[in-house]
């Protein structure tokens, strides 16, 4: 009786209290920004309460800005220097030049990252899942495969920032038809949310035998 209103209640709850919770992080993380401001400027300070989310609002006209200055030529010479500040930093560097090769891939408007989801065999044979095509072989790994491979990403569930980077056929690859945010939707929830947004139904249990 207790579990029959129980874990209904729970699948409403649940996922509000770990969105709030996700955007509480969010905002906290943000508001770290205002120390930016003289402390004349702060919110608290002139409203005499704090209200969060002022940190968000900084944080977003802090990137509009950048983007507006590295959009000019005295915007890209100083990105130059600044990269090249960076890159004699040893352990920076290797951190830096690593994840702005990854956000260049992906935040891109040229990139092919996460563009086309595809059906992919993995892991063997006759067992299929949902990958994301992300580039292609680099000419060392094409000379030794041949033409005709892409670069496959398959994410693991339920944390898709990790896992598998194959270079697959692509005549052994299907087009999945449908969108990035889908599939992502289907390995975060375990295959509960099948492509579409609707929830899969459960297996029908098996009857036992002579019945």
């Amino acid at each position: 009786m207790l579990k029959k209103y129980l874990v209904p209640g729970l699948l409403i709850w649940l996922p509000l209290a770990i969105t709030l919770w996700i955007l509480d992080i969010i905002l906290t993380t943000l508001d770290r920004t205002l120390v930016l401001l003289p402390r004349a400027w702060h919110p608290d300070q002139i409203f005499g309460v704090h209200i969060p989310g002022f940190g968000l609002i900084l944080s977003v006209l802090i990137v509009l800005a950048t983007g507006v200055l590295a959009r000019n030529f005295f915007g890209r010479r100083l990105l130059r220097w600044w990269e090249g500040l960076l890159s004699r930093i040893p352990i920076v560097r290797s951190i830096y030049s690593s994840v702005k090769q990854v956000s260049d891939t992906m935040l891109s408007p040229k990139g092919n990252a996460f563009r086309k989801v595809v059906l992919v065999q993995f892991p063997q044979p006759g067992h299929w899942t949902l990958g994301f095509i992300v580039g292609e072989p680099s000419a060392p790994v094409e000379r030794k495969l041949g033409a005709g491979f892409v670069t496959v990403y398959v994410p693991t569930a339920p944390n898709p920032t990790s896992g598998y980077v194959l270079f697959v056929a692509e005549a052994e690859l299907r087009d999945a038809d449908i969108t990035v945010d889908d599939a992502l939707k289907f390995h975060v929830s375990l295959g509960v949310v099948t492509p579409g947004g609707t929830v899969a139904r459960p297996a029908v249990e098996p009857k036992p035998l002579g019945q």
